[in-house]
C-alpha cells in the first residue's frame, strides 16, 4: 500500500512540473502568437489563399492562439492533464495562407476546428486538404536521421516513404537485401493492410531474383500473378510517397496441402514429418510425446517406412499385441493406454482430412528455391482452405517445410541476398498451445537458418502472438495499427511500444492512429544495426489486389511441369503392408504350428488307441487261449473218460467173446437176451465205437 501511495505522489509531482512547464511554453506561445498577429495584421489579405490550421484550444476552453507550438509543449501539455486550465489562451488569428515565420512545427496529435486527417491526426479548419502543408512530430534532425537511416548502397527493398504530418516522398524507407535472412515481423490489427504488405514485399523480393514461399490464407495473394489495374486514387496515393506505379505480374506456382484446394499436391510422409511436430498437432502430453518418439525409434530401426498415418497406425498396434510387445522390451515397452490415446487422436485427426497431407510422392523443397527463366524468384504460393477448421495442421505443416529447409539447406553465410524468403501467415497459429520443446525446436530454426541463406517473416496479429525468444532473432519489424479497446489490449499496446527503441513519437498515440497501409518501420541497416523508427506510407502493390479467377489458376495449375511428379497419390510398400505380411506369416504359422500339434496329438491318440486295441486284443487271445485251453482240457479228460470206457467195453466184450467161444450157445442166448451186449459185439457195434472215437480224436485236432 506504503509503494502505491509513493508511486501516486511522485507522479502528482511530476504532473505538477509538467503544469507548470506548460503554463511557461503556453505564455510564451501566447506572447509570440501575439507578435505574429500583429504582423499579420499589417499583411495585404489574399482572397484566394487557404484558411489556416488553428492551433489547439487550450484546456481552459479558449482557443489556442494559431503560432505552432513545438512538439515537447505539446506532450507536456498532454502529460499535464486539467492541472493546464489556468493556461492563457487567446483568441486564434485569422490568416491569408503565409507560412508562419521561425520554421516552428505544428504539434502532433493535436486537434483543430477542421475535418480531421487519419494519418496525422492534425484537423484543418474550413475543410481544406489536412495533409496540404502540415509539419509532423519530426524536426529537421529527426527526419535526416532517418533518411541517413535508410539510405541502401546496394539492392533494397522499397517500403514506401516517411510519413511526417503529410507524406515526405523525398525520404524513402527500404529494407537492404541481405538483410532479410535476418527475419522480420508484419503486424497489425485486422484490416490495416497486413496482407497488402506481403504482397508488396513478396513482388520485390522475387523480382530481385529471390524465391518466395506464402501462405495464402484468404485466397487474394494469389493476384501477384496478374498484373495490377491502376485508377486515379491509387495514381494519386503512389505519385504522392514518390512511387512510379507500373502494373506487373509476378511468376507463381499454385500448391496445395494433399491436394485440398487449386494446386500441385504438397505432401510429406509421416516418417519425415517426424514425432516433435506430430505430437503438437495430436496435442499429446509430454509422456506421450516421448512414447511416439520411441514408435518412430522402432520403426526406423526395423525398417519399416512410416509414409501415411495408416503405417503409424499399423505399428502402434503391433508394438501392444502379443507378437509386438517383446519387440519393445529392451527399450522399455510401450502401455496399452498410451498407445490407445495416441490411437484415438491420430483417427481423430484422419476425420479432419489430415490423410490428404501425408503419403508420397514427398515434396522435394528444392522446388520452392527455383527461378524464371527470365531471372525473377517463382513465388510459392500455398493455398490453405479451410484453415480456421485445422489451424494446427497449417502451421505445423508450414514448419515442417522449414525444418526440411534447414536439413537440407547447406551453410552459406551471408550474402548478397537471401536463397528463399518465407512468410509464415496467421503466424500465431503456430505458436497456441505450442509445447516448450516444440517452441525451443522453432526458436533454434529461427536462428540458425539465417545461415542456410533463409529468411522468415511472421505475420500476425499483434507482437505477443510470437514469443520473446522469436522476437529477438527478429531484424525487421512493420507494425500496422494497433487497436486497444480493452485492458488486455492496452497492456499489449504498452508492451509493444517498449521493444521499439528510442524516438522523436509518440508510439502509443501512433500505433493507434495509423491509418490503413501506414506502419511503424524499424529494420537493420546493412551493418546490421536498427534503422531509426519511421512512420511510413507503404507502397501499392503491382500485382492485382483481386484474387486470381479460379479458371486462370486450374490453367496454371494443369501447365506446371510439378503435376506430373506430385498430382498423383502413390501407395507404396510401407509399415501397414510389411506388418500385414508378417501377421499373415505369423498367423500361417501359428496354423501350422496348431495343425502339427493337432496331427500329433491325432497319432498319439491313435498310438494311445492302437496301444489299447492291442491290449484288448491280447487280453482277449489270451482269454480265448485259456478258453480253448480249458476246453482242450474238457476235450482230453472226455477222451480218456471216453477211452476208458471203451477200453473197458472192450475188454468186456473180449470177456464176453471168450466166453462166447466156449460156451456159444450160452453166449448166443445170454445175446438174444442183451441186446446191446450183441451190438458191440457184433460187427455193426464195433464199426459204431470206432466212428466214436475217431469223431471224438477228430473234433480234438480242430480245436488244436
Amino acid at each position: 500500500m506504503s509503494d502505491a501511495v509513493e508511486q501516486a505522489r511522485a507522479a502528482a509531482e511530476a504532473a505538477r512540473v509538467a503544469a507548470e512547464e506548460a503554463r511557461r511554453l503556453a505564455d510564451e506561445a501566447a506572447a509570440r502568437a501575439e507578435e505574429l498577429a500583429a504582423a499579420l495584421a499589417q499583411t495585404p489579405l489574399v482572397p484566394d489563399a487557404e484558411p489556416a490550421v488553428a492551433a489547439s484550444p487550450a484546456p481552459s476552453g479558449q482557443e489556442a492562439p494559431l503560432a505552432p507550438v513545438a512538439e515537447p509543449a505539446v506532450a507536456d501539455v498532454a502529460a499535464a492533464g486539467p492541472a493546464d486550465a489556468t493556461a492563457p489562451g487567446p483568441a486564434a488569428a485569422s490568416t491569408t495562407g503565409t507560412e508562419p515565420p521561425g520554421g516552428v512545427e505544428a504539434p502532433s496529435g493535436v486537434e483543430a476546428t477542421g475535418g480531421a486527417d487519419p494519418t496525422n491526426g492534425v484537423e484543418a479548419t474550413g475543410g481544406a486538404d489536412p495533409t496540404n502543408g502540415v509539419s509532423g512530430p519530426l524536426g529537421d534532425a529527426a527526419i535526416a536521421a532517418i533518411r541517413d537511416g535508410y539510405a541502401v548502397e546496394g539492392s533494397a527493398l522499397e517500403l514506401g516513404a516517411l510519413v511526417n504530418g503529410d507524406a515526405r516522398p523525398d525520404v524513402q524507407v527500404r529494407i537492404p537485401l541481405g538483410m532479410l535472412n535476418r527475419h522480420g515481423l508484419v503486424a497489425g490489427a485486422t484490416g490495416t493492410g497486413k496482407t497488402r504488405t506481403l504482397q508488396v514485399l513478396a513482388e520485390q523480393i522475387a523480382a530481385n531474383g529471390v524465391p518466395v514461399f506464402a501462405a495464402d490464407i484468404k485466397g487474394d495473394l494469389s493476384g501477384l500473378a496478374v498484373a495490377g489495374q491502376g485508377n486515379e486514387k491509387l495514381l494519386a496515393r503512389t505519385a504522392g510517397i514518390g512511387q512510379d506505379w507500373t502494373p506487373a505480374a509476378s511468376e507463381a506456382e499454385l500448391y496445395s496441402l494433399g491436394g485440398q484446394g487449386t494446386g500441385v499436391p504438397i505432401r510429406a510422409t509421416v516418417s519425415g514429418f517426424g514425432p516433435l511436430l506430430l505430437s503438437k498437432v495430436l496435442g499429446l502430453n509430454d509422456t506421450q510425446e516421448s512414447s511416439l518418439g520411441l514408435v518412430f525409434h522402432y520403426a526406423e530401426r526395423a525398417g519399416l517406412p512410416l509414409v501415411d498415418l495408416a503405417d503409424l497406425r499399423s505399428v502402434l498396434t503391433f508394438l501392444v499385441s502379443d507378437e509386438g510387445k517383446p519387440e519393445l522390451a529392451e527399450l522399455g515397452g510401450l502401455s496399452k493406454q498410451t498407445a490407445g490415446v495416441i490411437l484415438r487422436e491420430l483417427i481423430t485427426f484422419a476425420d479432419k482430412g489430415a490423410d490428404a497431407f501425408f503419403g508420397e510422392p514427398e515434396i522435394d523443397t528444392q522446388v520452392f528455391l527455383r527461378t524464371a527463366p527470365d531471372g525473377r524468384g517463382i513465388v510459392s504460393l500455398l493455398e490453405v482452405p479451410g484453415v480456421q477448421d485445422q489451424p494446427e495442421v497449417f502451421s505445423t505443416f508450414l514448419m515442417w517445410l522449414l525444418a526440411d529447409l534447414f536439413n537440407e539447406l547447406p551453410e552459406v553465410g551471408d550474402q548478397d541476398k537471401p536463397k528463399l524468403v518465407f512468410f509464415f501467415d496467421e503466424a500465431h497459429l503456430l505458436f497456441s498451445g505450442a509445447s516448450k520443446d516444440f517452441t525451443e525446436q522453432i526458436v533454434r530454426t529461427v536462428r540458425l537458418i539465417r545461415s542456410k541463406g533463409v529468411g522468415i517473416f511472421f505475420v500476425t496479429q499483434t507482437p505477443k502472438d510470437v514469443p520473446n525468444d522469436v522476437l529477438a532473432q527478429l531484424g525487421s519489424r512493420i507494425q500496422h495499427q494497433l487497436r486497444a479497446h480493452t485492458p488486455d489490449d492496452a497492456k499489449a499496446l504498452r508492451a509493444t511500444v517498449s521493444t521499439y527503441p528510442t524516438s522523436d513519437y509518440d508510439l502509443g498515440e501512433v500505433l493507434t492512429s495509423l491509418a490503413t497501409g501506414e506502419a511503424i518501420v524499424t529494420v537493420m541497416n546493412e551493418k546490421g544495426a536498427p534503422t531509426p523508427v519511421a512512420w511510413t506510407r507503404l507502397r501499392a502493390p503491382q500485382g492485382s489486389m483481386d484474387p486470381m479467377p479460379s479458371a486462370a489458376m486450374e490453367a496454371r495449375v494443369a501447365s506446371s511441369p510439378l503435376l506430373a511428379t506430385y498430382g498423383t497419390r502413390v501407395d507404396p510398400d510401407s509399415a501397414h503392408e510389411m506388418l500385414a505380411r508378417r501377421m499373415e506369416a505369423a498367423a500361417a504359422q501359428s496354423a501350422a504350428a496348431e495343425a502339427q500339434e493337432a496331427a500329433a496329438t491325432a497319432a498319439a491318440d491313435a498310438e494311445k488307441e492302437a496301444a489299447r486295441a492291442a491290449a484288448a486284443a491280447a487280453k482277449e487271445a489270451a482269454a480265448q487261449a485259456k478258453q480253448e485251453e480249458r476246453e482242450r482240457a474238457a476235450a482230453q479228460k472226455e477222451y480218456e473218460r471216453t477211452q476208458r470206457e471203451f477200453e473197458k467195453a472192450e475188454r468186456a466184450a473180449q470177456s464176453r467173446r471168450s466166453r462166447t467161444t466156449s460156451t456159444r450157445r450160452t453166449t448166443s442166448s445170454r445175446k438174444a437176451d442183451d441186446p446191446l451186449s450183441d451190438l458191440l459185439g457184433g460187427g455193426l457195434g464195433g464199426t459204431i465205437a470206432k466212428e466214436v472215437v475217431q469223431g471224438i480224436f477228430s473234433t480234438l485236432r480242430r480245436r488244436r
